[in-house]
């Protein structure tokens, strides 16, 4: 019988996954939140709009024989959710999470918990990359900054000094190394994603500027996390 995954998707490892999983002969659903109007599609079905909390997702398992939550680090409410229904469900659970970046020679990183902490982080006066993407860009109107927002859309509000760029990555390194010139960035702010979108720590520390890093929430007590495409494969 073909086995059935319900992947949570929404990442560039989740596409992988779900060519992998087709040219396996797996019968694979990718489910899409809704939140981006134009995503970039996986192979196989699609899915797009939530599930209706832990309930709707665990009776949505009731067919399923693998979970695999590989959305993004930060989505960390459906991650608590997936924990939660594949428990209810009794449906194996995999959640696939991109390693984070580890800091280097050269590198002026400061941690951070939470988007707060990141605002409270920007000294006065600077001219921040914000490249947190359009949702929490509001825990940022009162820093005294001027800000380069860069998002695939557009945020519902924006700081008073600010400038919208719309863009989706990854990003060349010229172009970023461009970019933090012609706009005389001083502060680069960005969530530890981890993945190829990286070029603009590299480029941040050729110039010798700090960057603000906002840290990953964790994973529910009790779940762990495979780092690649490979080891989900491997657990199947």
């Amino acid at each position: 019988m073909t086995r059935r995954v319900l992947v949570l998707g929404g990442t560039a490892e989740a596409r992988s996954l779900a060519a992998e999983l087709g040219a396996r002969g797996l019968d694979v659903t990718t489910s899409l939140a809704g939140r981006t109007r134009h995503p970039r599609l996986p192979a196989g079905e699609v899915r797009t709009g939530g599930f209706g909390g832990v309930a709707g997702l665990a009776e949505a398992l009731a067919d399923v024989d693998v979970l695999v939550d590989a959305t993004h680090p930060f989505a960390a409410t459906m991650t608590e959710h997936a924990a939660a229904a594949a428990s209810l469900a009794g449906t194996p659970l995999i959640v696939l999470r991109r390693p984070g970046w580890t800091e280097g020679p050269g590198d002026r990183w400061t941690r951070v918990p939470s988007l707060s902490s990141a605002a409270a982080a920007i000294p006065a006066g600077a001219r921040v990359l914000l490249a947190t993407g359009r949702q929490g860009v509001a825990e940022f109107v009162d820093v005294d900054a001027w800000f380069l927002v860069r998002a695939i859309e557009a945020p519902t509000v924006l700081p008073p000094h600010a400038e919208l760029l719309l863009a989706r990555g990854p990003f060349a390194l010229d172009d970023e190394r461009a970019l933090l010139d012609r706009h005389a960035i001083t502060v680069v702010v960005a969530k530890d994603s981890g993945g190829a979108t990286e070029a603009k720590l590299v480029a941040a520390r050729e110039r010798s500027l700090p960057v603000v890093l906002v840290d990953r929430p964790p994973l529910p007590e009790g779940v762990t996390a495979v780092s690649s495409v490979d080891e989900v494969l491997e657990r199947l």
